[in-house]
Protein backbone atom coordinates (compact mmCIF):
# COMPACT_ATOMS: atom_id res chain seq x y z
CA UNK A 1 0.00 0.00 0.00
CA UNK A 2 0.91 3.34 -0.48
CA UNK A 3 -0.77 5.36 2.29
CA UNK A 4 -1.20 9.02 1.14
CA UNK A 5 -3.61 9.38 3.98
CA UNK A 6 -0.58 9.81 6.09
CA UNK A 7 -0.12 13.41 4.50
CA UNK A 8 -0.95 16.97 6.59
CA UNK A 9 -4.25 17.30 4.92
CA UNK A 10 -4.92 13.46 4.82
CA UNK A 11 -4.32 13.18 0.81
CA UNK A 12 -2.48 13.13 -1.67
CA UNK A 13 -3.45 16.43 -3.12
CA UNK A 14 -1.11 18.03 -1.11
CA UNK A 15 1.89 16.94 -3.53
CA UNK A 16 0.23 18.74 -6.52
CA UNK A 17 -1.30 21.95 -5.12
CA UNK A 18 1.80 22.54 -3.30
CA UNK A 19 3.76 22.43 -6.84
CA UNK A 20 1.54 24.81 -8.35
CA UNK A 21 0.77 27.35 -5.36
CA UNK A 22 5.19 27.80 -5.23
CA UNK A 23 5.37 28.21 -8.54
CA UNK A 24 3.92 31.45 -8.70
CA UNK A 25 5.04 35.01 -8.85
CA UNK A 26 5.25 36.98 -5.68
CA UNK A 27 2.48 39.43 -7.45
CA UNK A 28 -0.06 36.21 -7.87
CA UNK A 29 0.31 35.17 -4.47
CA UNK A 30 -0.29 38.96 -3.09
CA UNK A 31 -3.85 38.47 -5.38
CA UNK A 32 -4.75 35.03 -3.74
CA UNK A 33 -5.30 31.76 -5.47
CA UNK A 34 -8.53 30.32 -6.45
CA UNK A 35 -9.75 26.40 -6.68
CA UNK A 36 -12.70 23.88 -7.18
CA UNK A 37 -12.84 20.86 -5.49
CA UNK A 38 -15.16 18.65 -3.46
CA UNK A 39 -12.96 18.57 -0.53
CA UNK A 40 -9.05 17.01 -0.61
CA UNK A 41 -7.96 19.86 -3.20
CA UNK A 42 -9.66 21.79 -1.49
CA UNK A 43 -7.52 21.27 1.54
CA UNK A 44 -4.05 21.00 -0.21
CA UNK A 45 -4.27 24.24 -2.04
CA UNK A 46 -5.65 26.32 1.57
CA UNK A 47 -2.98 24.45 3.34
CA UNK A 48 -0.12 25.26 0.67
CA UNK A 49 -1.67 29.09 0.49
CA UNK A 50 -1.57 28.92 4.18
CA UNK A 51 2.22 28.10 4.19
CA UNK A 52 3.06 30.87 1.49
CA UNK A 53 0.95 33.60 2.75
CA UNK A 54 -1.84 33.65 0.01
CA UNK A 55 -5.16 34.40 0.47
CA UNK A 56 -7.36 30.78 -0.67
CA UNK A 57 -10.93 31.00 -2.06
CA UNK A 58 -12.51 27.74 -2.53
CA UNK A 59 -15.28 26.80 -4.69
CA UNK A 60 -17.07 23.92 -3.09
CA UNK A 61 -20.40 21.72 -4.20
CA UNK A 62 -23.12 21.90 -1.64
CA UNK A 63 -22.82 18.04 -1.22
CA UNK A 64 -19.14 18.02 0.03
CA UNK A 65 -18.61 15.78 3.10
CA UNK A 66 -18.97 17.98 5.94
CA UNK A 67 -15.43 16.93 7.56
CA UNK A 68 -14.10 18.06 4.50
CA UNK A 69 -15.69 21.56 4.73
CA UNK A 70 -14.67 22.11 7.86
CA UNK A 71 -10.89 20.72 7.64
CA UNK A 72 -11.08 23.40 4.91
CA UNK A 73 -11.82 26.43 6.62
CA UNK A 74 -9.44 25.40 9.79
CA UNK A 75 -6.82 26.02 7.01
CA UNK A 76 -8.27 29.86 6.51
CA UNK A 77 -9.96 28.59 3.13
CA UNK A 78 -12.65 31.45 2.35
CA UNK A 79 -15.88 29.01 0.89
CA UNK A 80 -18.31 29.40 -1.60
CA UNK A 81 -21.07 26.71 -2.58
CA UNK A 82 -22.53 25.99 -5.70
CA UNK A 83 -24.74 22.77 -6.75
CA UNK A 84 -22.78 19.43 -7.33
CA UNK A 85 -21.71 19.10 -11.28
CA UNK A 86 -18.13 19.71 -11.24
CA UNK A 87 -18.69 21.93 -14.39
CA UNK A 88 -20.54 24.66 -11.64
CA UNK A 89 -17.52 24.62 -9.94
CA UNK A 90 -15.06 25.56 -12.48
CA UNK A 91 -17.33 27.94 -13.98
CA UNK A 92 -18.00 30.09 -10.79
CA UNK A 93 -14.28 29.64 -10.04
CA UNK A 94 -12.90 30.89 -13.20
CA UNK A 95 -16.14 33.98 -12.55
CA UNK A 96 -14.45 34.79 -8.94
CA UNK A 97 -10.68 34.90 -10.91
CA UNK A 98 -11.41 36.86 -13.22
CA UNK A 99 -13.91 39.49 -11.09
CA UNK A 100 -10.88 39.36 -7.89
CA UNK A 101 -7.80 38.71 -9.63
CA UNK A 102 -7.36 35.59 -7.95
CA UNK A 103 -4.88 32.98 -9.71
CA UNK A 104 -6.53 29.68 -10.16
CA UNK A 105 -5.11 26.36 -9.13
CA UNK A 106 -6.65 23.43 -11.28
CA UNK A 107 -7.45 20.21 -9.78
CA UNK A 108 -5.78 17.76 -11.41
CA UNK A 109 -5.94 19.45 -15.71
CA UNK A 110 -2.59 21.18 -15.25
CA UNK A 111 1.54 20.54 -16.03
CA UNK A 112 2.65 21.47 -12.37
CA UNK A 113 -0.43 18.92 -10.80
CA UNK A 114 0.55 16.34 -12.49
CA UNK A 115 4.21 16.73 -11.91
CA UNK A 116 3.50 17.41 -8.30
CA UNK A 117 1.15 13.89 -8.03
CA UNK A 118 3.78 12.01 -9.98
CA UNK A 119 6.40 12.40 -7.07
CA UNK A 120 4.22 9.57 -5.89
CA UNK A 121 5.63 6.83 -8.53
CA UNK A 122 8.96 7.99 -7.56
CA UNK A 123 8.69 7.24 -4.35
CA UNK A 124 7.04 3.51 -4.79
CA UNK A 125 10.03 3.30 -6.80
CA UNK A 126 12.59 4.21 -4.06
CA UNK A 127 11.08 1.68 -1.84
CA UNK A 128 10.09 -1.31 -3.93
CA UNK A 129 12.22 -1.42 -7.24
CA UNK A 130 11.21 -4.32 -8.71
CA UNK A 131 7.53 -3.82 -8.29
CA UNK A 132 5.52 -5.46 -11.17
CA UNK A 133 1.91 -3.76 -11.30
CA UNK A 134 0.47 -0.39 -9.47
CA UNK A 135 -2.89 0.62 -9.01
CA UNK A 136 -4.05 4.14 -9.11
CA UNK A 137 -7.42 5.58 -8.43
CA UNK A 138 -8.53 7.89 -11.30
CA UNK A 139 -11.50 10.71 -10.76
CA UNK A 140 -9.77 14.07 -12.53
CA UNK A 141 -6.85 12.35 -13.58
CA UNK A 142 -4.19 13.79 -12.30
CA UNK A 143 -3.15 11.55 -10.07
CA UNK A 144 -3.22 8.48 -12.69
CA UNK A 145 -1.40 10.42 -15.14
CA UNK A 146 1.40 11.81 -12.89
CA UNK A 147 1.76 8.20 -11.22
CA UNK A 148 1.50 6.66 -14.48
CA UNK A 149 4.30 9.18 -16.39
CA UNK A 150 6.66 9.08 -13.41
CA UNK A 151 6.38 4.86 -13.57
CA UNK A 152 6.65 4.43 -16.96
CA UNK A 153 9.18 7.25 -18.08
CA UNK A 154 11.50 5.33 -16.05
CA UNK A 155 10.18 1.67 -15.57
CA UNK A 156 8.55 1.16 -18.34
CA UNK A 157 7.68 -2.48 -18.13
CA UNK A 158 5.75 -1.52 -15.22
CA UNK A 159 1.83 -2.58 -15.84
CA UNK A 160 -0.71 0.73 -14.28
CA UNK A 161 -4.08 0.10 -13.85
CA UNK A 162 -6.76 3.05 -13.05
CA UNK A 163 -9.59 2.27 -10.97
CA UNK A 164 -13.06 4.16 -10.64
CA UNK A 165 -16.61 3.56 -9.59
CA UNK A 166 -18.97 2.26 -12.04
CA UNK A 167 -21.18 5.20 -11.61
CA UNK A 168 -18.41 7.56 -12.08
CA UNK A 169 -16.56 5.32 -15.10
CA UNK A 170 -15.80 8.31 -17.67
CA UNK A 171 -12.01 7.36 -17.22
CA UNK A 172 -12.68 3.74 -18.34
CA UNK A 173 -15.29 5.00 -21.13
CA UNK A 174 -12.32 7.23 -22.57
CA UNK A 175 -10.02 5.18 -22.57
CA UNK A 176 -11.91 2.77 -24.49
CA UNK A 177 -13.54 5.33 -27.24
CA UNK A 178 -9.98 7.27 -27.54
CA UNK A 179 -11.81 10.51 -26.84
CA UNK A 180 -13.40 12.47 -23.34
CA UNK A 181 -16.12 11.18 -22.28
CA UNK A 182 -18.44 13.38 -20.23
CA UNK A 183 -21.32 11.59 -17.57
CA UNK A 184 -24.24 13.70 -16.57
CA UNK A 185 -23.33 15.12 -12.52
CA UNK A 186 -26.53 13.13 -11.40
CA UNK A 187 -25.24 9.78 -12.11
CA UNK A 188 -21.26 10.85 -10.46
CA UNK A 189 -22.89 12.52 -7.65
CA UNK A 190 -24.15 8.65 -6.28
CA UNK A 191 -21.26 6.99 -5.97
CA UNK A 192 -19.65 6.95 -2.02
CA UNK A 193 -16.21 8.29 -3.53
CA UNK A 194 -17.04 11.54 -3.19
CA UNK A 195 -13.23 12.57 -4.52
CA UNK A 196 -13.75 10.54 -7.90
CA UNK A 197 -17.10 12.48 -8.62
CA UNK A 198 -15.72 14.52 -11.40
CA UNK A 199 -17.56 14.27 -14.81
CA UNK A 200 -15.04 13.85 -17.01
CA UNK A 201 -10.54 13.47 -16.86
CA UNK A 202 -8.95 16.85 -17.88
CA UNK A 203 -7.45 17.11 -21.55
CA UNK A 204 -3.40 17.50 -20.42
CA UNK A 205 -4.73 13.68 -18.01
CA UNK A 206 -5.80 12.35 -20.63
CA UNK A 207 -3.22 12.45 -22.68
CA UNK A 208 -1.04 10.86 -19.78
CA UNK A 209 -3.64 7.80 -19.64
CA UNK A 210 -3.75 7.39 -23.27
CA UNK A 211 0.18 7.14 -23.38
CA UNK A 212 0.83 5.48 -19.75
CA UNK A 213 -2.42 3.47 -18.65
CA UNK A 214 -2.14 0.06 -19.46
CA UNK A 215 -5.85 -0.56 -18.31
CA UNK A 216 -8.59 1.34 -16.31
CA UNK A 217 -11.09 -0.62 -14.26
CA UNK A 218 -14.17 -0.34 -12.30
CA UNK A 219 -15.31 -1.19 -8.70
CA UNK A 220 -19.03 -1.67 -7.56
CA UNK A 221 -20.04 0.65 -4.45
CA UNK A 222 -20.71 -2.59 -2.29
CA UNK A 223 -17.10 -3.49 -3.02
CA UNK A 224 -16.02 0.00 -2.31
CA UNK A 225 -17.88 -0.37 1.14
CA UNK A 226 -16.12 -3.76 1.22
CA UNK A 227 -12.93 -2.25 0.65
CA UNK A 228 -12.99 0.26 3.56
CA UNK A 229 -14.17 -2.12 6.17
CA UNK A 230 -11.27 -4.52 5.23
CA UNK A 231 -8.52 -1.38 6.13
CA UNK A 232 -10.08 -0.86 9.16
CA UNK A 233 -10.59 -4.05 10.78
CA UNK A 234 -7.52 -6.28 8.93
CA UNK A 235 -4.78 -3.52 7.85
CA UNK A 236 -5.58 -0.92 10.86
CA UNK A 237 -5.99 1.69 8.26
CA UNK A 238 -8.47 4.61 7.67
CA UNK A 239 -9.29 5.25 4.12
CA UNK A 240 -12.05 6.97 2.38
CA UNK A 241 -14.22 5.67 -0.36
CA UNK A 242 -11.99 7.50 -3.18
CA UNK A 243 -8.79 5.68 -1.44
CA UNK A 244 -10.22 2.11 -1.38
CA UNK A 245 -11.43 1.90 -5.16
CA UNK A 246 -7.97 0.15 -5.87
CA UNK A 247 -8.11 -2.22 -2.73
CA UNK A 248 -11.71 -3.40 -4.22
CA UNK A 249 -9.99 -3.76 -7.31
CA UNK A 250 -7.25 -6.11 -6.27
CA UNK A 251 -9.98 -8.20 -4.09
CA UNK A 252 -12.79 -8.19 -6.43
CA UNK A 253 -11.36 -8.29 -10.49
CA UNK A 254 -8.64 -10.22 -9.84
CA UNK A 255 -8.94 -11.77 -13.53
CA UNK A 256 -8.28 -7.97 -14.96
CA UNK A 257 -5.35 -7.77 -14.20
CA UNK A 258 -2.02 -9.07 -15.07
CA UNK A 259 0.24 -11.46 -12.85
CA UNK A 260 2.24 -10.21 -10.42
CA UNK A 261 3.99 -10.96 -7.76
CA UNK A 262 4.47 -7.86 -6.56
CA UNK A 263 1.91 -5.03 -6.15
CA UNK A 264 1.29 -1.77 -4.82
CA UNK A 265 -2.24 -0.07 -4.00
CA UNK A 266 -2.36 3.41 -3.76
CA UNK A 267 -4.22 4.71 -1.29
CA UNK A 268 -4.84 8.48 -2.18
CA UNK A 269 -6.82 10.02 1.07
CA UNK A 270 -8.07 9.16 4.47
CA UNK A 271 -10.66 11.92 4.87
CA UNK A 272 -13.80 9.83 5.87
CA UNK A 273 -16.88 11.32 8.11
CA UNK A 274 -16.86 9.12 11.24
CA UNK A 275 -20.51 8.18 10.68
CA UNK A 276 -20.04 6.88 7.59
CA UNK A 277 -17.16 4.91 8.74
CA UNK A 278 -19.09 3.68 11.70
CA UNK A 279 -21.94 2.65 9.67
CA UNK A 280 -19.71 0.83 7.10
CA UNK A 281 -17.84 -1.01 9.59
CA UNK A 282 -20.83 -2.07 11.58
CA UNK A 283 -23.18 -3.06 8.31
CA UNK A 284 -20.64 -5.84 7.49
CA UNK A 285 -20.12 -4.63 3.86
CA UNK A 286 -18.99 -7.53 2.19
CA UNK A 287 -19.15 -8.82 -1.98
CA UNK A 288 -18.20 -11.06 -4.41
CA UNK A 289 -15.57 -10.90 -7.31
CA UNK A 290 -17.39 -9.51 -10.39
CA UNK A 291 -16.65 -11.15 -13.90
CA UNK A 292 -14.03 -8.50 -15.89
CA UNK A 293 -15.27 -6.54 -18.63
CA UNK A 294 -13.24 -5.92 -21.45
Amino acid sequence: MKPESFQPIGSFKLRGAYNKVASLTPEQLRRGVITYSSGNHAQGVAYAARELGAKSVIVMPSNAPQIKIEATRALGAEIVFVGPGSSERKAKAEELADTNGYQVIPPYNDEQIIAGQGTIALEILEDLPDVETVLCPVGGGGLLGGVSAGLKLTTPKIKVIGVEPELANDAHQSLRAGRIISLPAEQVSRTLADGLRTQSVGEINFEHISKYVDEIITVSEEEIRAAVRKYVLDAKLVVEPSGAVTLAGFLFHEDCLPPSTKMVAVISGGNIAPEMLSEIVRSGAVATSSTCER
